[in-house]
């Protein structure tokens, strides 16, 4: 080979090199400024087609609908790189552009986009817009390469709702059937079950099923308790034998997890309640189903002598298979290894390795669509809370890495 041709790794570096940190910085910042409150994504929807748009990258509006439950109509953006062989393997760059309803308690604009110490401030900073603003400038400078596979973006509405609508009518309406791999930038190190510290990789998530918990007792005359039967008092052991019931376990994704996130009953003056409910979050690994999980609770509550009747379902879904699933990817797997190699050539070290202890879009591409999904994004601070922020050169770096890692894949 002659000194003057360069080296398959030394093209591969290149790629990283055309990230701009100050147009990667203003992209994001934009972004920020943007509110997207789950199901207020149209504003920043329209940007993101505008600055794809402007670039020539041909994006598309994906509608959104589901009216039975939510009454949710939305648009995905998405854009396709057409690659020049079609047996090439295909990548996916997943991103959403929502955030989670804005918190109380910021002591400036949650929508500042102020910068200090390299770090980027506002609600979804960090949970994912610096990861989302990575995906679209690797996007960009994955178009201007002659690519054998195809890359297609999908920035998608509601992750941060109850069911991550946007993906799943991603993966329903076919956007993902030719897909091989998927890459979503979420924020890698802040929500794993590990401690790790970017570089990292993250290559699974647990899944999640929410209980619904009604209990029924027996109203009566609150200073003649013994005639009724008090629904709160028995939804309290219920709750407490849910929560120590045991639970599955697996070697990456460590133990499932219970918590009580709500309890309402009672409140009339001078009464045994005698109606309780509550919901119950679920977080489960391989192995453990719907089906499974809905027979440990009530096999749980059949275990107390309790008076008050007792049902237990699972939240209402618009379809029947759109729950989180857990999953795991395979570290070796040859569309996955790329991305350790990237990480190896560019910061010259080894990858942490984590696994998410929640759920988001990727439990819908890694579990039920069965895509080998990679997680990596940048880390900061203050996820879904006041002051959450991200760290600007680890937006940069993400966006390194993904365009990096992708050119390996479809070069």
């Amino acid at each position: 080979m002659s000194s003057d041709t360069p080296t398959e790794t030394e093209t591969e570096t290149d790629i990283a090199s055309e990230i701009d940190a100050d147009e990667t910085t203003t992209l994001l910042q934009d972004l920020v400024q943007i509110p997207s409150p789950f199901f207020e994504e149209e504003e920043i929807a329209t940007y993101i087609y505008e600055w794809l748009d402007e670039r020539g990258l041909d994006p598309e509006y994906h509608h959104v609908s589901e009216p039975d439950i939510t009454g949710f109509e939305g648009d995905n953006v998405v854009a396709r790189i057409e690659g020049s062989d079609p047996d090439a393997p295909t990548v996916l760059l997943n991103g959403h552009m929502d955030t989670v309803q804005h918190v109380d308690g910021w002591t400036e604009d949650p929508t500042s986009g102020r910068i200090e110490d390299g770090k980027l401030y506002g609600q979804g900073a960090c949970d994912m817009k610096g990861g989302l603003a990575a995906i679209l400038v690797a996007f960009e400078a994955l178009a201007e390469r002659d690519l054998k596979g195809d890359v297609v973006l999908t920035a998608v509405v509601d992750e941060e709702g109850p069911f991550g609508l946007g993906t799943d009518a991603a993966i329903r309406d076919g956007l993902t059937d030719d897909c091989d791999v998927a890459v979503v930038t979420e924020p890698a190190p802040t929500i794993t079950q590990q401690d790790i510290e970017n570089p990292a990789i993250v290559l699974g998530a647990r899944g999640r099923f929410l209980y619904e918990v009604s209990v029924t007792g027996k109203a009566a005359h609150g200073s003649q308790p013994d005639n009724g039967v008090n629904a709160v008092l028995d939804a309290g052991r219920v709750a407490e034998a849910i929560s120590e019931m045991e639970l599955g376990s697996h070697p990456k994704l460590g133990s499932g997890s219970v918590c009580v996130l709500s309890i309402a009953g009672g409140g009339e003056p001078l009464s045994v309640p005698d109606y309780c409910e509550m919901e119950i979050d679920r977080h489960v690994v391989p192995g453990e189903t719907a089906e499974s999980v809905l027979e440990d609770a009530r096999r749980a509550v059949d275990r107390l002598d309790i008076e008050s009747e007792v049902d237990i379902s699972l939240r209402e879904a618009p379809e029947p298979d759109l729950y989180f699933q857990p999953y795991t990817t395979d570290e070796d797997h040859p569309l996955v290894t790329p991305f350790f190699e990237s990480m190896r050539d560019l910061f010259d070290t080894e990858p942490d390795v984590g696994y998410f202890s929640s759920v988001g879009d990727f439990n819908h591409l890694g579990g039920r669509a069965e895509i080998p999904t990679v997680i990596v994004g940048p880390d900061g601070a203050n996820v879904h809370g006041t002051g959450e922020y991200v760290y600007l050169d680890e937006v940069v770096e993400t966006a390194q890495v993904v365009a990096n890692a992708t050119s390996r894949i479809t070069e």
